[in-house]
């Protein structure tokens, strides 16, 4: 096979007119002509931290969607589907993205369960990520989210750090508004990367410690603004990642829409595409080509090196991907899961008023970080209830794995009108959570979940909605299409009728069980305050 076009060379930052020479899957030769082509050749993109169960699609109908954006490769962490299976859900998604072309490389989860404070599906214990890191397909220990782990030097989180440096594999990190001395020790313990930056000040000071940062625009959690500023100063040190992006986002677009948006801004093209192409190979020493003799063919085609319309994608020589429409087809997948808890009954999200001031979680949009206030409590006999005037809401967690009574606690920021929006899909546990404005709705949500085994659901009155996820409750087994369209419409129902002001309303839900991210969270064992690492009460 030969292909010709305009080769973007990132690493000797020039453009030439070649013949691409492929032969089983190789580049074999690049030949230079004379001249210009109308159309340009790179590398294909790759997305260096996401978790494909945020998709709520399997790896194979993930890639279907990522291909036609020009995505090869990702470097995912599975710990979403190992916090409800443990290795046989990391083992799970390693098989099914491999019944596919798209280059899939999993992590071995580090923080199995996320912390203590919250009741996950299963353990992924020391011995656990030895098996894991043993096996070709797991290229890195996924991120360390227990910083305080690290720095207290816990013997079980440093165990599984040593276990990555025996063979040679790189260390993901996980660390927020980390900052200072407890910042360099945590980078001086072997821990590479990070994606939790939010800030210009904090991602160079990491930078300068000689981490690499990988710049976040997900679903949800959105820092391309505040940290593209780095580019210039640290090419070769800054990565892009979506995390966790929507199956309707994903229709839309993948890495390719930073690297527009990058070049669109002013910055160099060839530091953008080292980011999006180049760096992620080369830390995470992945399997994928990067357009010289003797690489695997996985490269791209493009109209033009502003709006990179993706003419074609190519992995491993095979043409994947041609003019928008993907050639990976849809596939049966297995369905495993984890699912105990029974229907639920109004009464049980009930809260008595044992005081008259509440400690809320304020959600903001665009951010995982939430904040900590304290307000009035509207109570009714005898009881706190949402109030929806000043925009505080219930929120509840229910446990997924056995059957135990609700955590319960107030929130603001997502202002609901009317209704109630449930997911099961709840970092990191996946637990049942749910935000109303009265227990009836809430419960509805929350037990059309119960029905389906997982999913994500809208209740209002007599209408309610939901999106089955039985593939371990947070994926479906549907057509990635389909699954986005379903998504969208709730999406829009959850703003335009229930009248939430986020942008992405499900995503932001998911993260408000995410203990590891500041500040106050709620998990199925109660209101938690991630600034001391302690529960708190609900009334001050």
């Amino acid at each position: 096979m030969i292909i010709k076009g305009n080769l973007v060379d990132i690493i000797q930052k020039k453009i030439s007119h070649v013949a691409l020479h492929v032969v089983d899957g190789r580049i074999i030769k690049v030949e230079n002509l004379e001249g210009q082509s109308d159309q340009f050749i790179l590398p294909g993109f790759v997305d260096a931290h996401v978790h494909i169960e945020s998709s709520m699609l399997v790896p194979s109908e993930f890639a279907k969607l990522a291909v036609v954006h020009g995505t090869v490769a990702t470097v995912s962490d599975p710990h979403e589907i190992a916090n409800v299976m443990g290795v046989e859900g990391v083992k799970y998604m390693i098989d099914n993205g491999n019944s596919v072309p798209l280059k899939f490389n999993f992590g071995a989860p580090s923080c199995v369960p996320a912390t203590d404070f919250e009741t996950a599906g299963a353990i992924v214990s020391v011995s656990d990520i030895q098996e894991l890191l043993a096996m070709p397909d797991i290229r890195y220990l996924a991120e360390m989210m227990n910083y305080p782990g690290v720095l207290m030097n816990d013997p079980n989180v440093l165990a599984k750090i040593e276990a990555a440096k025996a063979v040679g594999k790189p260390i993901d990190g996980h660390a927020p508004g980390l900052r200072g001395e407890e910042a360099a020790r945590y980078i001086a313990a072997g821990i590479s990367t990070d994606h939790e930056c939010f800030t210009y000040e904090e991602g160079l000071e990491k930078l300068k410690l000689g981490m690499k940062i990988i710049i976040r625009e997900g679903s949800a959690a959105k820092n391309f603004e505040a940290l593209i500023p780095l580019l210039p100063q640290f090419p070769e040190s800054i990565m892009f990642c979506s995390d966790d992006k929507h199956p309707d986002d994903l229709v839309e677009g993948h890495i390719n829409q930073l690297v527009v948006r990058a070049i669109k801004t002013g910055y160099d093209l060839y530091d953008v595409l080292r980011a999006a192409c180049i760096n992620p190979v080369q830390h995470y020493n992945l399997p994928v080509g990067i357009l010289q003799e003797g690489h695997p063919a996985d490269f791209i085609v493009v109209k033009d090196l502003v709006e990179f319309e993706v003419l074609q994608t190519y992995i491993d020589g095979t043409l994947v991907a041609e003019g928008g429409k993907s050639f990976i087809q849809t596939t049966p997948a297995e369905i495993i899961n984890h699912f105990q808890t029974e229907p639920q009954s109004p009464t049980v999200f009930e809260i008595a008023a044992t005081g008259s001031r509440l400690n809320l979680i304020k959600a903001l949009d665009g951010e995982l970080i939430t904040e900590k206030e304290v307000d009035l409590a509207k109570t009714v006999d005898g009881l706190a209830i949402a109030d929806t005037e000043r925009d505080i809401l219930k929120i509840a967690v229910l446990n997924r794995y056995e059957p135990q009574p609700p955590a319960l606690a107030f929130i603001r920021g997502f202002g609901l009108k009317s209704g109630a929006i449930a997911s099961c899909v709840g970092h990191d546990s996946h637990n049942i959570i749910a935000i109303g404005t009265n227990d009836e709705d809430l419960c509805k949500a929350i037990n059309l979940v119960i029905a389906e085994r997982g999913g994500i659901s809208i209740a209002n009155g007599d209408l309610c909605k939901v999106l089955p996820l039985p593939i371990a409750g947070i994926m479906s087994n549907k057509d990635g299409k389909e699954v986005g369209e379903a998504y969208a419409e709730l999406d829009r129902y959850a703003k335009d009728e229930l009248g939430c002001t986020l942008s992405a309303p499900f995503m932001t839900l998911s993260f408000m069980a995410l203990l590891v991210i500041p500040r106050l969270k709620l998990s199925d064992k109660g209101l938690f305050d991630g600034k001391t690492f302690t529960f708190i009460p609900l009334f001050v």
